[in-house]
């Protein structure tokens, strides 16, 4: 009688929607399911909106710095503006996903770091520094270390951590290892977090359109008590408060992480020209929430809130252009695409892009446990196994932990054929 009971309990929690402690739903499936058609058209989409922010706020770069962009000095979109080709806001995040074609996904920090010290193009800030350290014998992480690296909390890592997520479909952990392989490079602390955040968001805009679910998406992939997690936080808050006015909203964050120095301990400038990662990443989430859904106006308020004004709307066009996917994308940011036009530095035209980061995924989703099955259509379905972020470790770049003491060997260097900075 007891087994019989027993067996009858086990059956009952066994069915669907009921846990074993009985006191709620359990969760339904351990696995998201997406097909190859829709992951193609959404991380299309993705590359596209890259291409579309950057090109339609690049003539306001750091034009208004700790200012609003009037409306009537936004510029005018043009169809022609998509073909970003000479954009190193896209092409640098490239070297990254040429590292991994040709290594593999377990390939180490420190070939990823002599893959970038071979890059050719110019570079600034915390990218800049990383490679010179590279160059000059600093290997990774320490390249990206306070104590070597002044720029630590620059923009670089957030800008160019668009494919992390772009080529990690609901796998947040994914993003955050990709942070960690590439972010160090360059960055530490909170402009190592504004990248992970970036690669959260964009992990998720595959399954989910809310902008808001979007950015605390990308928050749970990053230490909460950072002050990049705490901009972000204020920044939702105020979105709240001042739900049809995002002015106000921007002069908060104006106020608390521009002129409050508390908030800019390891800023490479105190002045108004802000490249930290954290007021920047406020305001590609400004363009998320207040553009509630709609191209355009995520692209113009990300742009218009200043600063580093064509980085910011790449990064929201790209995870709102995820979201959307090529096929619902408004016309006018595809009808003038040059298949033919290969990013600078690069391998790369758009549909081999397309065709790595489709590799790259298959491969990704085995790594992580999932597989790829075929629908009764004979269609392709990647199952990818469901993830809680592990966010990295806490640091911060003005109260830094100790270095790694980080050198790269004669036979490494020797790898490293580019011309060493002066």
């Amino acid at each position: 009688m007891r087994d019989l009971l027993l067996g009858i309990t086990i059956a009952f929690f066994s069915l669907p929607g009921i846990g074993m402690n009985g006191t709620g739903p359990a969760q339904a499936e351990e696995f998201r399911r997406l097909s190859m058609a829709e992951y193609r058209d959404k991380m299309a989409g993705g590359w596209i909106g890259q291409m579309a922010g950057v090109g339609w706020g690049g003539p306001t770069e750091f034009q208004w710095q700790g200012a609003i962009i009037p409306a009537d000095k936004m510029p005018v979109w043009k169809p022609e503006m998509i073909n970003q080709f000479h954009q190193d806001d896209i092409y640098v995040e490239m070297t990254f996903l040429r590292t991994l074609e040709i290594h593999g996904w377990d390939v180490s920090l420190r070939q990823a770091g002599i893959d970038f010290a071979n890059s050719g193009y110019p570079l600034w800030h915390a990218n800049k520094a990383g490679r010179d350290n590279m160059r000059a014998g600093i290997a990774p992480p320490d390249s990206g270390h306070p104590k070597f690296n002044h720029h630590a909390d620059d923009i670089d890592y957030q800008i160019e951590a668009d494919f992390s997520g772009l080529i990690a479909p609901g796998m947040p952990n994914l993003a955050i290892e990709l942070g960690e392989k590439f972010g160090r490079l360059m960055n530490y602390g909170d402009g190592l977090y504004g990248g992970q955040f970036v690669g959260g968001m964009y992990a998720e805009a595959f399954f989910q359109d809310s902008p808001i679910q979007l950015v605390e998406a990308g928050l749970k992939c990053i230490p909460a008590q950072s002050q990049y997690a705490e901009c972000i936080r204020d920044t939702i808050a105020w979105s709240k408060q001042y739900p049809n006015d995002w002015e106000k909203t921007w002069q908060q964050i104006n106020a608390k992480y521009q002129d409050n120095p508390a908030y800019r301990r390891f800023s490479c400038d105190r002045g108004k020209f802000n490249i930290d990662a954290k007021i920047n990443g406020a305001y590609i989430v400004m363009g998320l929430l207040y553009g509630q859904g709609d191209m355009d106006k995520t692209i113009i308020i990300a742009t218009r809130c200043g600063q580093d004004s064509d980085c910011n709307p790449a990064n929201a066009g790209g995870i709102l252009g995820t979201v959307l996917g090529r096929e619902r994308m408004p016309d006018k940011f595809k009808s003038a695409i040059d298949p033919d036009g290969k990013f600078s530095h690069t391998p790369y035209t758009l549909p081999t892009l397309i065709e790595v980061s489709e590799k790259l995924v298959r491969q990704a989703v085995v790594r992580a446990g999932g597989r790829i099955e075929k629908d009764p259509g004979d269609r392709e379905v990647l199952v990818i196994p469901i993830q809680d972020p592990k966010p990295s470790q806490f640091e911060q770049c003005f109260q830094p932990g100790p270095t790694a003491d980080s050198r790269f060997t004669p036979d490494e260097m020797a790898k490293i054929k580019a011309e060493k900075s002066k």
